[in-house]
């Protein structure tokens, strides 16, 4: 299986077919009023959920989609359910006929001919409901189990922004294993160039604030319609892996916010696709799109600036993953995004007041202090006994 993904993942391509440019367009004109020709108060999200071979996770994730209640405003259901299949061979696609065959003014399911990996198979979703002139993309992992009123807290966090500033807002992931911990609370970027999860691993309770993060999780986030013509969709190169901090780096850039809102609880099980935390593809992917991520959304000034710190962040991931027994794909990952940059599209900069790439820094450098000193109290910390 991972054999298959990984050559997917090489090959890069939109195998779907679309305009992107021509949806983008339509969807800066319509996507703010999010009206869908249903009547008065329309139904404004699409929860988006791309799936490979993920028949396992499936029933329990729509089972807690389907217990949802319905935005405030709205009757009945409230929401689109689209799962974007990508040419899965363990029986999803006979699943999700049988699915959609329940409810198929609420349920799509759109299938690509071949793996074209978590980026592209979102984006389709994500053309899906710009084509229907809704407000918001919700980005669901099919491995997941929404608590009650997710959908409601997330959606709702996007209309009290009345300027259209939000980009997005990511949810609290919690362990599936164990409920009680999280898993994540937003992502942040450090200035070594490594993106983290915060609270992953500790307790669920201590991370009850909303606030603003740096980038959200696509694993379990909304994203406004209208904010995603001015961004670019998810970058198809990324394929999988990163390709939320890409796209909310961007965002940072162009101005946009966004947030952390704990009202809105999912239960993750993690890597329900590759099936393990680490593994040559992955390992090789992520090291490949980390360059990627800061040829695209660093200007010049910024990456001599952080040089040094960017460097002994790539020495420090490459000693732990010879330690790990993955050096040689690290390496391999960071040759294939050093030797496929110039195919890349960069930022506009040129839209950057210098005002906002000082401040893009300064928080850069605060949440790589948060991440030392989080893994200083993770080393220091008293090891819990298991009952």
């Amino acid at each position: 299986m991972t054999r298959k993904i990984a050559r997917a993942a090489l090959d890069g391509h939109d195998g779907a077919g679309l305009n992107h440019n021509a949806i983008l367009r339509q969807s800066s004109e319509t996507a703010s009023g999010g009206h869908d020709g249903a009547g008065s108060l329309p139904v404004r999200t699409a929860v988006i959920i791309p799936n490979y071979n993920g028949l396992r996770f499936l029933p329990d994730c729509m089972k807690a989609l389907e217990g949802q209640e319905a935005p405030e405003g709205l009757d009945g259901w409230g929401f689109y359910i689209v799962v974007v299949d990508n040419a899965s061979e363990d029986g999803s696609l006979a699943w999700l006929r049988q699915w959609r065959a329940g409810d198929p003014g609420r349920r799509v399911v759109l299938r690509n001919r071949k793996n074209l990996g978590f980026s592209e198979a979102v984006n389709r979703g994500i053309h899906w409901a710009m084509e229907k002139g809704l407000r918001y993309a919700l980005l669901l992992n099919n491995d997941t189990r929404a608590h009650g009123g997710f959908v409601r807290a997330l959606e709702e966090a996007m209309e009290r922004d009345e300027k259209g500033r939000v980009f997005a807002a990511s949810s609290r992931m919690v362990s599936m294993r164990d409920p009680s911990r999280m898993d994540d609370a937003g992502d942040q970027f450090t200035i070594m160039g490594w993106q983290f999860q915060r609270g992953q691993g500790e307790p669920a309770s201590e991370w009850d604030r909303p606030g603003r993060v740096f980038s959200a999780c696509a694993g379990a986030a909304i994203y406004r319609l209208s904010a995603l013509s001015v961004t670019g969709l998810f970058d198809v190169r990324h394929f999988a892996y990163l390709e939320d901090v890409d796209i909310s780096f961007r965002a940072n850039l162009y101005g946009y916010h966004i947030l952390y809102v704990p009202g809105a609880v999912c239960e993750h099980a993690g890597s329900g696709t590759t099936g393990s935390k680490y593994n040559r593809f992955k390992v090789r992917l992520s090291a490949r799109n980390s360059v990627y991520l800061l040829y695209k959304n660093m200007p010049l000034p910024l990456l001599l600036l952080n040089f040094p710190s960017l460097l002994s962040g790539f020495l420090v991931k490459a000693a732990f993953f010879v330690w790990k027994g993955y050096g040689a794909d690290y390496l391999l990952g960071l040759l294939m995004g050093l030797f496929h940059v110039d195919t890349l599209k960069k930022a506009d900069f040129a839209r950057v007041p210098p005002a906002r790439l000082a401040l893009i820094e300064l928080r850069l450098m605060m949440a790589t202090w948060e991440y030392l000193v989080r893994q200083a109290k993770k080393f220091f910390s008293p090891v819990r006994q298991e009952c």
